[in-house]
């Protein structure tokens, strides 16, 4: 059976990211500004792909997933011709206004999704036309799981946690290992130790509310709870709300 081709427009971290976990699944195809950046993305990808230069490019039909910068929105808008079947968008802040102002489809959906994509396990996010939810949601399963949302708002808010999250949980991974280092502990003991921990939180927090394994956790008078009480000291939950906060406001201007 034919593999229904999926096409990027974009060749970035996002766009490899989510071409991993589809590679399987579809045929791909890149347009780029470049020869030589689309053959990188092949050969990071690990399978052929079409290749095609930006310039009067025909999205006539086509699936279209969007991972250019948002900045570059007006300029790759008129180097497009024809109307796409299906046009998917990553772009951070950018309206389904703005891309329908400068990219003719059929159905357009903003997603958001992160760069666990490329290793399955992405939380994807999604908004638009709802004669696509089904398919979708569906189509973005291949790289994790999904959740339509009912409006813009709320997947901005939604790009905020989980499309900047791996940054935060990176930071949070990094001074875990540098702690432990501080205190003894070999680097890549560090490492493995925190590695195991953020893979088993994933499930434990899934199963059970995040305040019942805090206070599972914390004895009285005990280890976690002087953690924490250094924790609360240096602001970090309000600097987590702070940084959520942050991030929406960027996709608002």
């Amino acid at each position: 059976m034919n593999k229904e081709t999926i096409t990027f427009i974009g060749n970035g971290n996002m766009a490899l990211s989510i071409a991993l976990g589809l590679k399987e699944i579809f045929n791909i195809e890149v347009v780029g500004r470049s020869r030589e950046s689309i053959e990188k993305f092949e050969t990071k990808l690990g399978v052929k792909i079409e290749k095609h230069l930006l310039g009067d490019f025909d999205i006539t039909n086509k699936v279209i997933i969007l991972c250019v910068k948002p900045a570059n929105i007006q300029e790759i808008g008129v180097k497009l011709n024809g109307i796409c079947k299906e046009l998917y968008s990553v772009l951070a802040g950018t309206t389904l206004t703005m891309l329908k102002e400068n990219i003719k489809s059929e159905a357009t959906v903003r997603v958001m999704p992160n760069l666990a994509a490329s290793v399955g396990g992405s939380m994807t996010t999604l908004t638009g036309d709802t004669s696509l939810k089904q398919k979708s949601c569906k189509l973005f399963e291949a790289i994790g799981q999904t959740l339509w949302l009912n409006s813009e708002k709320e997947l901005d808010i939604a790009t905020a946690v989980a499309g900047s999250g791996p940054a935060y949980l990176a930071l949070v991974h990094e001074a875990l290992c540098d702690g432990a280092v501080k205190q003894g502990m070999k680097r890549a003991d560090a490492v493995k130790v925190t590695n195991g921990l953020f893979k088993g939180f994933g499930n434990l927090v899934s199963a059970k509310h995040a305040t019942n394994i805090k206070d599972g956790v914390m004895s009285p008078g005990g280890t976690t709870a002087a953690a924490y009480s250094s924790l609360e000291e240096g602001n970090v939950r309000y600097s987590f709300i702070k940084a959520v906060e942050s991030a929406f406001k960027i996709t608002q201007k």
